[in-house]
C-alpha cells in the first residue's frame, strides 16, 4: 500500500479539501480524525470530534488508545485500498499515525499551502474559532449515527461562504460542532422532544389525541413510542405514517438528534361524528 500525507495547522481547511487532494493524488482511501474513509463512506473507526475534551480528541486522532489502533489496523488490512492518505496537523503527526497503524513509510507530503490561498485558510480558521464548526469529508448520512444530538449539516448549506472550486463534491462533506466546541455544551430535555412530537402529530388530519409518548435515548439516537386516538373513518395507516414523517423530520431538523424509531400504537377511535 502506498501512503501519502496531507498536512496543515488545525482549522486551515484540510478536511474540506481532502476529497479533492486525494483524487488529484490518486488516493482511494484516507484517515482523518480517527475515521477510515473510502469512496465517500466510513469504512471503520469513530470520529475524534466526538470526544469530550481536546486532549482526548488528539489522543484519539493519533490512535494512542490501543483499542482504536487495533480496530483501524484490522480494517486497513481487510480493505482494498491501494493508496492511503493520512491527514495531520504536521508532518510529525502524520508520521506518528502511520507508525501506530503500521503503514508507510509516507512517500509524499502535501501541504495545505499548496492547495489553498492565505485568504481561504483564514476563512476556514474563522469558521472554526468563531462558529465552532468542523468539516468531516463524508456525506452527512454516513456519520449521522455517530453525531446524534450534535449540530450536523451538509456542507452545501454553507457552500457560498467558502470557495466553489468543487462543484460536484459538496455532498461529500459535512459540518459538525464537536462537544469540545468553543461555543460550550448543551442538552435537550425529553420534554422538548415530546412537545415537538405532539405539535407535529396534531397537524395531521385524523389525529384526535396523543395519549402517551415514551422516549428512549441510545448512543445512536432516539426511540419514540406513541399511543394515540384517531378519528373514526380516517385511513389509520396513512395518518400514522404522515405523523411519523412529520415528527422525525422536525426533530432531526431542529435538534440534530437522529430519530432511530417512531412507533405508533392506535389505542382508540373517536366516534364523535360532527
Amino acid at each position: 500500500m502506498d501512503v501519502i500525507a496531507f498536512v496543515g495547522p488545525s482549522g486551515t481547511g484540510k478536511s474540506y479539501r481532502a476529497v479533492m487532494v486525494a483524487k488529484d493524488n490518486g488516493a482511494d482511501g484516507m484517515i482523518d480524525d480517527g475515521l477510515l474513509i473510502s469512496g465517500g463512506k466510513v469504512i471503520a473507526g469513530t470520529s475524534a470530534k466526538r470526544e469530550a475534551t481536546r486532549i482526548a480528541s488528539v489522543k484519539h486522532a493519533l490512535f494512542i488508545p490501543p483499542v482504536y489502533a487495533a480496530e483501524m489496523k484490522k480494517a486497513i488490512k481487510k480493505s482494498r485500498i491501494k493508496k492511503l492518505m493520512i491527514l495531520g496537523t504536521s508532518e510529525g503527526m502524520a508520521v506518528k499515525i502511520a507508525k501506530r497503524l503500521e503503514v508507510g513509510p509516507i512517500q509524499k507530503f502535501i501541504h495545505i499551502e499548496e492547495v489553498a490561498s492565505p485568504e481561504e485558510m483564514s476563512m476556514a480558521n474563522r469558521m472554526r474559532l468563531e462558529d465552532g464548526k468542523h468539516v468531516i469529508p463524508v456525506p452527512t448520512f454516513e456519520i449521522q449515527k455517530q453525531f446524534s444530538g450534535y449540530f450536523l449539516h451538509p456542507l452545501r448549506r454553507f457552500q457560498r461562504n467558502l470557495d466553489i472550486e468543487e462543484k460536484n463534491a459538496d455532498a461529500d462533506k459535512s459540518i459538525v460542532r464537536p462537544t469540545f466546541s468553543y461555543l460550550g455544551e448543551y442538552s435537550i430535555a425529553d420534554e422538548v422532544l415530546i412537545e415537538l412530537a405532539i405539535y407535529e402529530a396534531m397537524k395531521v388530519d385524523g389525529m384526535v389525541k396523543i395519549n402517551n409518548i415514551n422516549v428512549r435515548k441510545t448512543g445512536h439516537g432516539v426511540h419514540m413510542d406513541i399511543t394515540a386516538t384517531l378519528r373514526y373513518g380516517c385511513h389509520i395507516f396513512e395518518v400514522c405514517r404522515e405523523a411519523q414523517h412529520r415528527i422525525r423530520n422536525t426533530i432531526e431538523e431542529l435538534t440534530s438528534i437522529n430519530m432511530r424509531r417512531v412507533h405508533f400504537l392506535v389505542r382508540s377511535l373517536d366516534l364523535n361524528i360532527k
